[in-house]
């Protein structure tokens, strides 16, 4: 008996068609794999903290779970082309929809959130492990198993490389995470469609597969269409309050909450899911980080040339506006966004009133660290107010390598302050911090402040002279005086010094100590 199939052996004839659609497809199914991996490993950094910890973890389990589905494959014997063109449409609905189905768990059921994650990498590495031996199978029917071989992992490997690329300096700033997972699963339904045109000779049941197809693009469409106001439901449950700008950059997830009325009303902004101000409180913790140290400095002389290092929202630059000595400010903000958003957006640049519009102030978007070890400038006042320690890209920026690098840019007497997170709270992790300065042999004068917000907030004054308090404030201070000064500096017992570890780029121990610590409060 004849094969009169399309994909029947030709041994010797050079590639058809059919061979350059099934490699294109190789291309789609390896890029859109990838593309599930990396959102769930974004979504689990965004909301889980410790970026390396997440990443590792999802892309072990999806690597797992792809062996598990290429051990399975082994099981499908019959009807290949049908078996991979239901495997693409399971692909492209589950993963698709993957980073929409995490952000409505962890808005509605934030319990839930790390099972589902977990779940969801598994489910879908197992049907991508399918999906590549499966293809192999078919089209080992007409192609030499050295030349099939080659041809697919190199297909295979074009598509990871092409969206390792795209997916953090294209796909997510321009698309987002959902529209971008929902994007790649139209592309994954896309080569079902392909596969149900170059297999329709083949296919005993057409008219299911094409009403299964034309059903999975219409949900995925649907999807694309309804992404925005299924963003904002999820960030709207998620913060409380109405999210009235939302952006997802290379760097993080940025989030502006509003809410109208008393108490907590104003703008509040989060990044990746953490609280870094309240509009209803945020000025104690500015002023708090802020005037200790220029006020100090203007007891000996004007604070000419200042830094500051992260604080893109321009509110510390705001209070540092207040000396009128000050003659230059250099603003180091990793996030081009962070930076452009508090400046060209009305109403988030009246809460720094303006500050970064100031022709005294420089924006510089670059790594504070990569900064420092590059630039020649020498600064009688450095400001540090980076996030808190959540993961080891941020935990950099508290080891004793990048205190060297601030004592070699601050005037002989200069001084830099560190937002150190809550020396209540993250009781170990806060003095981790000042043995970590003291290590690099600057003085370290801690200090706290209650912000209502954040509660008991720590700070570090590091210095190569002791600290004095300042005998004058700026006018117009909302929370500090010159009464209240010295309070800042006492340490309660709850509060006082415990012996603690030097944070290094070798060890990192203060992610991990902070980890544990905030950790025991939110669970």
């Amino acid at each position: 008996m004849t094969d009169t199939s399309p994909v029947a052996a030709r041994p010797g004839a050079t590639p058809r068609p059919l061979e350059v659609a099934l490699l294109a497809s190789v291309f789609v199914v390896s890029a859109c794999g990838l593309v599930y991996e990396l959102a769930a490993g974004a979504l689990a950094s965004y909301l889980l903290g410790d970026s390396v910890l997440q990443f590792s973890t999802i892309i072990g389990t999806y690597l797992f779970a792809m062996g598990v589905g290429s051990y399975l494959s082994r099981f499908f014997e019959r009807q290949l082309p049908a078996h991979f063109l239901r495997i693409e449409l399971l692909v492209a609905l589950i993963g698709g929809a993957l980073p929409a189905l995490l952000f409505i768990a962890n808005a509605a059921v934030p319990g839930a959130f790390r099972g589902l994650l977990y779940g969801l990498v598994l489910l879908v590495g197992t049907l991508v492990g399918l999906e590549i031996p499966l293809v192999m199978r078919i089209l080992k029917r007409n192609v030499a198993l050295k030349d099939l071989v080659s041809q697919v992992l190199t297909f295979d490997y074009l598509g990871a490389l092409v969206v390792s690329l795209a997916f953090p300096l294209v796909l997510v700033p321009q698309l987002g995470l959902i529209r971008t997972g929902l994007l790649f699963g139209l592309m994954n339904a896309g080569v079902a469609v392909w596969a149900l045109w170059l297999f329709r000779f083949e296919l005993r049941q057409f008219a299911a597969h094409a009403t299964a197809c034309g059903l999975t693009l219409a949900a995925l469409a649907a999807g694309m269409a309804g992404a925005d106001h299924l963003t904002t439901w999820a960030e709207d449950k998620l913060y409380q309050d109405r999210a009235v700008f939302a952006q997802t950059t290379p760097y993080q997830r940025i989030v502006v909450t509003h809410a109208p009325g008393e108490g907590r009303a104003g703008y509040r902004l989060f990044l990746n899911g953490n609280l870094q101000f309240a509009q209803s409180d945020e000025y104690r913790y500015h002023e708090a980080l802020v005037h200790p140290v220029m006020a100090g400095y203007a007891a000996l002389g004007a604070p000419k040339k200042v830094a500051v290092l992260g604080g893109g929202d321009g509110m510390a630059v705001r209070e540092i506006l207040k000396y009128a000595g000050v003659e230059s400010i250099t603003l180091v903000e990793l996030d081009p966004a962070m930076s452009q958003l508090f400046t060209t957006q009305p109403v988030l640049s009246a809460l720094n009133a303006q500050a970064l519009q100031s022709p005294k102030v420089k924006v510089v978007n670059a790594d504070a660290f990569s900064w420092l070890e590059q630039t020649p400038e020498v600064f009688n006042v450095i400001v540090v107010d980076f996030p808190d320690p959540t993961n080891f890209n941020i935990g950099k920026l508290y080891t004793n390598s990048f205190y060297a690098l601030l004592d070699k840019h601050l005037a002989a007497s200069g001084y830099a302050v560190i937002q150190t997170t809550s020396p209540l709270v993250a009781r170990q992790s806060f003095w981790t911090v000042v043995s970590t300065i003291e290590s690099v042999g600057l003085t370290a004068t801690p200090y706290h402040a209650h912000v209502p917000s954040f509660g008991e907030w720590g700070f570090v004054v590091a210095s190569r002279r002791p600290y004095r308090l300042p005998t004058r404030l700026p006018a117009g201070l909302r929370f500090l005086n010159l009464q209240s000064l010295p309070a800042l500096f006492d340490f309660p017992l709850d509060m006082a010094r415990l012996p603690a570890e030097v944070n290094r780029l070798s060890n990192q121990v203060l992610v991990t100590t902070y980890e544990a610590e905030w950790g025991r409060v939110a669970h």
